[in-house]
């Protein structure tokens, strides 16, 4: 405590000797002294220096922390693909590309509500089938799928068992299309999470030009000294 006291008040005579400016008041040297105190007790001081970000003084070093600069930031692509694995969306919001996250959760959404609701009409309509085939009278669940003042007797249940029949495939061949395309979203957000990782690492030059110059080919393959080398022109493009 006494070697770290030393420094800290050297450090600040020295830049008062430097700076030529007035001393400080007493009481911002027994904050300081509560402050180093504390660091040692466990916590951090820190230091604001103008124009020179934030010192932090810890009990063995000291470190200068800067703010991090978001433009020259890139992700890392594994990184981005396990939180998209772990979490749908994680991903996109690690790769700053908020925009998406509408679009991912908003297909998530969709599947969803139209998985639930082809595998309701489904059960609907094949328990109206299972009702209208059997022999008991009091089972009667079709009704509610008839138009108003119609009726099913012996000359049209035929016709109506066939109706619920195809009813109840079409909307289970839907529901089980709901589900892929679900599966398919998620997949699609997984790649989509890497794909934008990897190529923000892609570097793209500003000298976008193509060069044409001539070229001597040499032809190994030939046994004639004549022929052993050919002129021609090389393309050269630069992206």
């Amino acid at each position: 405590m006494i070697a770290l006291s030393f420094i800290i008040s050297h450090l600040a005579f020295s830049s008062v000797a430097a700076q030529t400016v007035e001393p400080a008041p007493m009481d911002s040297i027994r904050i300081l002294e509560q402050k180093v105190d504390s660091m040692l007790a466990g916590d951090t001081l820190r230091i604001s220096m103008p124009d020179e970000g934030e010192a932090i003084i810890a009990a063995d070093t000291v470190k200068l922390k800067m703010p991090r600069d978001w433009s020259t930031w890139r992700p890392n692509p594994k990184k981005a693909l396990w939180l998209a694995l772990v979490l749908p969306g994680a991903g996109q919001i690690y790769n700053r590309k908020y925009w998406k996250l509408p679009i991912v959760y908003g297909g998530f959404v969709g599947c969803i509500y139209a998985m639930t609701w082809n595998n309701m009409m489904y059960k609907d309509y094949a328990q109206a089938y299972l009702d209208i085939s059997d022999d008991d009278p009091t089972t009667e669940s079709y009704n509610k799928f008839l138009h108003l003042g119609r009726k099913i007797d012996d000359t049209n249940k035929d016709q109506y068992s066939d109706i619920f029949k195809n009813r109840k495939d079409k909307y289970r061949r839907w529901r089980d299309l709901s589900f892929f395309v679900l599966v398919g979203v998620y997949a699609l957000s997984v790649i989509d999470a890497y794909v934008d990782a990897e190529l923000s690492q892609f570097d793209i030059s500003n000298d976008l030009s193509l060069k044409v110059t001539p070229a001597v080919i040499n032809n190994r393959s030939s046994s004639n000294i004549l022929d052993s080398a050919s002129f021609g022109v090389n393309c050269s493009l630069n992206f």
